[in-house]
């Protein structure tokens, strides 16, 4: 169903002349590097779902990349987090950072990505509190983009063991720099940036889902 869900999504943009990256862009103005857009983030007050496009990393091929997140973590897990991120300066409280997902220059997703702490200033914790977090993802509105919030509810679904593995790797990445160092120089140091990478194809991992699903016995 996420699957079809993602594949809906390209449907209604590609008929429209659009794709996810221009429709989340358009109406922002000079793309510029490291700025938010939208602008203010785009955020469900209901669901604690939070996310932004932006571009950074030229040289490893990607146009951007989109970062999501819950809002109010500690909130939501009723623990407080392994260390304390930034506030928002509007005050809208801590965030728990997901998984990135990067896109290519025609506005198709082509990799899962995690990162250290610094990177998006988030209260952290373990992969298994994230893991849980997950499913709180969802925009329930139609701003920027109806179709662009309904995509990346559904592609945290269609890939959701690629993304636990990614957070399981990322914790055993930050832990094994902890042996030589304190857990908030680690946090910090922008040597290290993504703790973890994976290509991705939707139509290969949709393929994939409906050969498992038509492959089980009906009883």
């Amino acid at each position: 169903m996420a699957g079809a869900e993602v594949m809906e999504c390209y449907r209604v943009l590609t008929k429209g002349g659009i794709n996810l990256v221009s429709e989340v862009l358009r109406g922002q103005g000079e793309f510029i590097e490291y700025e938010h857009y939208p602008k203010d983030d785009v955020y469900d007050s209901d669901t604690g779902a939070q996310y932004y496009y932006h571009a950074h990393r030229a040289d490893s091929g990607e146009h951007g990349h989109f970062h999501t997140f819950v809002r109010n973590p500690e909130v939501v897990l009723g623990r407080p987090p392994l260390s304390r991120g930034e506030t928002d300066a509007d005050a809208n409280g801590e965030t728990s950072h997901l998984i990135a997902i990067s896109m290519d220059a025609y506005g198709f997703p082509r990799g899962l990505f995690s990162t250290n702490r610094w990177v998006t200033g988030e209260s952290w914790y373990g992969a298994d509190d994230v893991i849980a977090l997950l499913d709180r993802f969802r925009i329930d509105h139609a701003h920027p983009s109806w179709p662009v919030n309904r995509w990346l509810g559904a592609m945290l679904v269609l890939f959701r063991p690629h993304i636990e593995a990614l957070l399981r790797h990322r914790d055993v990445v930050i832990e094994g720099r902890m042996k030589s160092r304190d857990r908030e120089a680690v946090f910090e140091d922008r040597a290290l940036e993504i703790a973890g990478y994976l290509p991705i194809s939707v139509e290969d991992t949709l393929e994939g889902v409906r050969a498992s699903v038509g492959g089980r016995r009906r009883v």
